[in-house]
């Protein structure tokens, strides 16, 4: 898997660009600003966030979605189109640390918040998760208790998306 570059805060900025595509999940809408993913929604109740706005791709959305239905056929593991994140430096820790973890590779709310240097931050990890912008290609369902175990997901339908990823991944849970 290639290594990326760190993440940095950046300014807020517009994203003109916008695709949708049907996945195992559901929908996706992923957004760019032309040079790098930006966002992307899993649908939750038939619905995405900019359902109002009409599609407009760009050659960073292309390639996205061509990346993840291969993800999604199971015949390839790599995502690495080039990603914008903004959020704060604890967000952009975690969020950096999650773009490291392979395919199929899990780690702890615990493990994670240490790496990030905030040891005991469990739930600071969790907030982080759940405002991560761009999930699946920011892998956060790769994240379980100490324990192994699954808990909720806050992207698109929730758990069930979730341990869908998992069992896709072929990671083996705890029971």
């Amino acid at each position: 898997m290639p290594r990326y570059r760190p993440l940095m805060a950046l300014p807020p900025a517009p994203s003109p660009f916008l695709i949708r595509f049907p996945s195992p999940l559901g929908r996706l809408e992923v957004l760019s600003d032309g040079e790098a993913v930006t966002g992307l929604a899993i649908e939750a109740a038939g619905r995405l966030p900019h359902d109002a706005r009409e599609e407009s791709p760009n050659r960073v959305l292309e390639r996205a979605r061509a990346q993840l239905e291969k993800y999604f056929a199971g015949s390839s593991a790599t995502l690495s189109v080039p990603l914008a994140l903004r959020g704060t430096p604890f967000q952009l820790a975690i969020w950096n640390r999650l773009r490291e973890l392979r395919h199929g590779e899990t780690l702890s709310y615990g493990t994670l918040g240490a790496a990030a240097g905030v040891p005991g931050a469990g739930r600071a990890v969790a907030a982080a998760i759940r405002s991560n912008p761009i999930p699946l290609l920011v892998p956060c369902h790769r994240v379980l208790t100490s324990e192994g175990t699954v808990t909720g997901w806050s992207h698109g339908p929730g758990i069930e998306a979730k341990l869908w990823l998992l069992k896709h991944e072929a990671v083996v849970l705890a029971a």
